[in-house]
């Protein structure tokens, strides 16, 4: 999620499913591009760096994927929702020969990016194109219980669909995961945050461990922002608290154990049978 900015008609651009249009243009405020869906920015890439994550969140979950495993070290991980795919370069540069999934819904959307932000020569890097959820069961076998990082950040419009938000859907995540995977959720939402809190609720039910990382005031529910819910089902290391909130971006805050148990206190768990989608926030939210 960005904020909302002018339409470029020059930029390339393709036409989606439903009828939206995704451009690709060249960032306003730094460097790189960004992939923009009907007037707001879905991502941020700079080619020339590909450790350059612009924003906030994506800085979050790189700051928890620095974290896996030994500085370097391959991964195994699996992204759900590709954008301009910033989070799978980032790890091809970070963590060289690291073995990655892409599950992305829209061709046009793909073919876009592949033609104007090309990949790195030899990245390994597979994306396929379907539905997020229906798309994890047609992944490998091999893959089941060996995937260390499995991204959810799948947006229609400005807007998580309903059947990526539930248990049922969750579940269906964890078993990708290795005993020390980690699954990163993007969750955004607004004033109380009553989805968020439930999405942590659901969480827990699948995967005990859970750390929440935000903004300070959109923790508390006093804006509109994202909140990255990083779960597993073993320990999450408690040396990671301090390196996350150095890592920023500022002010930071990481909510963990009793913390996350209170945020998520008397929220239902989402199911396929009652789920909604995330709230869609104003489209002035991010002009700036």
């Amino acid at each position: 999620m960005g904020r909302t900015r002018r339409d470029d008609d020059a930029a390339p651009q393709a036409r989606l499913g439903g009828g939206s249009v995704a451009r690709v243009v060249p960032s306003d405020y730094t460097t790189g591009f960004e992939l923009v869906v009907d007037g707001t920015p879905q991502s941020h890439v700079d080619l020339d760096d590909p450790t350059h994550l612009h924003f906030e969140y994506v800085a979050r979950m790189g700051a928890v994927i620095d974290q896996l495993r030994m500085p370097r070290q391959p991964l195994t991980a699996v992204h759900l929702g590709a954008g301009a795919l910033t989070i799978p370069r980032y790890i091809e540069a970070t963590r060289p020969g690291s073995r990655q999934q892409v599950i992305e819904l829209e061709q046009g959307l793909w073919d876009l990016v592949r033609e104007n932000l090309p990949l790195p020569r030899g990245a390994a890097i597979r994306v396929r194109i379907g539905d997020a959820r229906a798309g994890l069961a047609r992944l490998p076998a091999s893959l089941v219980g060996q995937v260390d990082l499995l991204v959810s950040d799948v947006y229609s419009g400005a807007q998580t669909p309903a059947h990526l938000t539930t248990i049922e859907f969750y579940r269906e995540a964890a078993r990708m995961l290795a005993p020390e995977g980690v699954l990163l959720v993007n969750v955004a939402d607004g004033a109380g945050l009553a989805f968020a809190r439930r999405q942590v609720a659901t969480v827990q039910r699948v995967l005990e461990h859970v750390i929440v990382l935000a903004e300070v005031q959109t923790l508390k529910g006093r804006r509109f922002g994202n909140l990255v819910v990083a779960a597993s089902a073993s320990p999450l290391p408690t040396q990671w608290l301090p390196r996350l909130m150095a890592a920023g971006p500022h002010p930071a805050k990481v909510a963990e154990g009793a913390e996350v148990v209170e945020f998520a206190r008397g929220s239902s768990v989402a199911t396929d049978a009652d789920a909604g989608p995330s709230p869609k926030p104003a489209a002035s939210l991010f002009e700036r």
